[in-house]
């Protein structure tokens, strides 16, 4: 079976785990065991529901000649369906993470790892015993048994398990790229692997538990609204408490169910509900990106971030320098320096040379020969300079003065014109290399570091949404200036050292301005903790990683803006539901209120806006539509609310629009709908 045929079928047999048809039976039962109080407490306001439920339901025993049997049960029924709602969004939200979790936990099961013991030797343990600073030996074939440094060997590493990346990447002692994830399987050779993580602390483990909802602690912007949800709780407690003494002294009486029933009405029930599902769908989307957060709050202060600090070097720029224009000298047919600068490079293996080939093969087509008929002439750091032999002719290029010392020339020499473009490209940035056959001078290629395509499009997108972005690089000030001006970002930092960033990112913050930075390198770590989001590379050092709060586990610096939408949209769908919660709560008083008093003052009649059939109506639609809205809008909690390109004053006006003025008209709209039915059906 060819590849995608296998894809297709894994991605088929996958897809069922997270769909909401295999999901909802299981999610319905748990929305049933969170009715426990003890696990409601983490949702103030929906164990208010469920106390006024409780009260309701002991009411429905207690007759009542104002309240018909049959009215009170159907609203104790729906403040269960309103809490049991609430519960099933939440449940549904930690459903997909943990269908993403058993594929991941498989893969570990049963584990081992050979350690190495202070004799030298290595014995068989379990995988899950392993401890920080455990030394392991793994071999082709094998799965690496947890997180760790490479401290001996080099070998190819396939991901997949983890970044969903079939291609393997080399993993090797020293440098940059010593890192190893848990659960990755070796393709070839072997590695000495030093344990970096205790068990449970592994980048498997965290990604477990972001997923299942577990652990996930409530963010502060989640703690204040919980403290403003609780507030408008205990505000309309107080009105709702002081409405009878008010209607007693008016000569009249509120049933106990209608005022239990106007109590859950008012306060925010909308948003209580569909809180927590919320901040779990936010995590999932991040997960579902490779990338690991050690907290929440880093995920919502990217949400908040005015200011990226963006490296140059695979951020902005690919990080291989690549072929951009040939230069001829004079007399030079241009045919005559593509075919040999092409000759010049067939066996050239590293990133530079393949560009030269790839853009030289798309300028013209040419009669290449076998590689077995070349003799390879490979680029060492005392030649600086590479090329082939062939057909008893000899092709060259590289640094300048190494081609001109092969061609037998001085600088002076060099033909003017050509002199001229070689300065220009050193200026500009670039890297002149020049191309010579059997000792004869032909031109220069231009190398450039190339700007990722649509990167551009991409920081101007963030720049209306108020946010700046920043180059880090080591070039020189003209170099990066160039660089920057083509990719289109706001400054620069060139020549930048861990000092420059670190004074850069304190300087922003002084001015009050939230701060994101990626990195890999340990000169990145001190900078990376001292940002409000710094996101390091899986791939990088063990320093980077522990010193930023979000983790890549694709190792791709240009998810750091994928990682400021998905925090912008975790605040903007928070934010929309609020809003919408509490505007259709202005609908609701309308509904209810007249209905309480319309019996003790005829007048106010008049508010009843709606021309509801009946007070028990009113009431009773009222908390229908109060439990179905919590159910109609968790499609909009788990997809989120997609955020545009736009200032935050936009953003403002078109919740208010939408969300606001959606939250007042759809009640008046649905409660209405919802009382002709009930009155079709005879239930009141």
């Amino acid at each position: 079976m060819n590849a995608p045929m296998q894809a297709l079928k894994g991605s088929a047999k996958q897809q069922p785990k997270t769909s909401f048809a295999a999901l909802w039976k299981p999610a319905l039962r748990q929305a049933f065991v969170k009715l426990d109080p003890r696990q409601l407490v983490r949702s103030p306001v929906i164990l208010v529901v469920e106390l006024t439920a409780v009260l309701t339901t002991v009411l429905c025993w207690i007759p009542n000649p104002a309240v018909s049997t049959g009215l009170a049960v159907q609203i104790a029924l729906w403040l269960w369906f309103t809490v049991l709602f609430a519960n099933f969004a939440e449940a549904l939200a930690e459903g997909r993470g943990k269908a993403r979790a058993d594929s991941l936990r498989a893969g570990s099961q049963g584990l081992t790892a050979r350690r190495r013991t202070a004799s030298g030797q290595f014995e068989t343990v379990p995988a899950a015993g392993l401890r920080r600073g455990d030394v392991v030996r793994v071999g082709a074939g094998e799965l690496i048994p947890g997180d760790g440094e490479v401290i001996e060997g080099i070998a190819a590493v396939n991901e997949a398990a983890i970044t969903g990346e079939s291609a393997p990447v080399i993993r090797e002692s020293g440098g940059d790229r010593c890192a190893v994830t848990g659960n990755t399987r070796i393709v070839s050779d072997w590695l000495l692997v030093r344990i970096t993580a205790n068990p449970g602390e592994s980048t498997l483990d965290r990604m477990i538990a972001l997923v299942e909802g577990a652990k996930r602690q409530k963010t502060p912007n989640e703690v204040a609204l919980d403290i403003l949800l609780i507030g408008l709780t205990l505000i309309f407690l107080l009105v709702v408490a002081t409405l009878q003494p008010f209607a007693r002294f008016a000569g009249g009486d509120l049933p106990l169910v209608y005022l239990v029933a106007l109590l859950v009405t008012l306060i925010p029930t909308t948003i209580g509900g569909l809180l927590s599902a919320i901040g779990i769908a936010g995590m999932d989307r991040l997960v579902r990106l490779n990338v690991i957060a050690k907290s929440g709050r880093a995920v919502e202060a990217a949400g908040d971030v005015h200011v990226l600090l963006l490296d140059k070097t695979g951020t902005i720029t690919f990080g291989n320098r690549r072929c951009s224009a040939m230069i001829k000298a004079p007399g030079v047919a241009g045919k005559e320096l593509s075919d040999a600068a092409l000759l010049a490079s067939l066996a050239d293996e590293t990133p530079e040379g393949k560009s030269i080939v790839d853009y030289l093969r798309a300028l013209h087509a040419m009669q290449e020969p076998a590689r077995d008929e070349i003799t390879a002439i490979p680029f060492t750091a005392e030649t600086r300079l590479s090329g082939t032999d062939w057909a008893g002719r000899s092709y060259r290029k590289g640094a300048v003065d190494a081609v001109l010392a092969w061609v037998g020339i001085t600088r002076q020499e060099v033909p003017a014109p050509l002199a001229r473009e070689i300065e220009k490209i050193a200026q500009s940035g670039g890297t002149p290399l020049l191309v010579a056959a059997d000792g004869k001078l032909l031109g220069a290629i231009h190398l450039k570091d190339v700007v990722k395509p649509g990167i551009r499009d991409r920081f101007a997108e963030l720049r209306q949404m108020g946010i700046r972005t920043v180059m880090v690089t080591g070039d020189n000030p003209l170099t990066a200036a160039a660089i920057a001006a083509e990719a289109g970002v706001d400054d620069v930092i060139a020549e930048a050292t861990p000092e420059k960033k670190l004074a850069r990112i304190r300087q922003e913050q002084g001015e009050g301005k939230m701060v994101a930075m990626c990195g890999d390198g340990a000169n990145d770590a001190p900078a990376l903790a001292q940002a409000d989001v710094g996101l390091a590379m899986n791939d990088g050092t063990q320093a980077a990683r522990e010193a930023a709060n979000l983790v890549d586990l694709d190792s791709d610096p240009t998810k750091l803006l994928d990682v400021v939408q998905v925090g912008k949209e975790l605040l903007v769908t928070r934010g929309a539901l609020t809003t919408f919660s509490v505007a259709n709560d202005v609908a609701k008083y309308f509904a209810i209120l007249p209905a309480l008093f319309a019996g003790i003052h005829p007048q106010l009649g008049v508010l009843n806006v709606m021309q509801l059939a009946s007070p028990q109506s009113a009431i009773l639609s009222a908390i229908v539509f109060n439990a179905l809205i919590i159910i109609g809008l968790i499609p909009l909690a788990l997809r989120g609310v997609r955020v545009q390109a736009s200032d935050a004053a936009h953003l403002l006006r078109r919740n208010l629009l939408i969300y606001g003025l959606g939250g007042i008209v759809a009640p008046f709209v649905g409660i209405k709908v919802i009382d002709v039915l009930l009155n079709a059906v005879g239930l009141v």
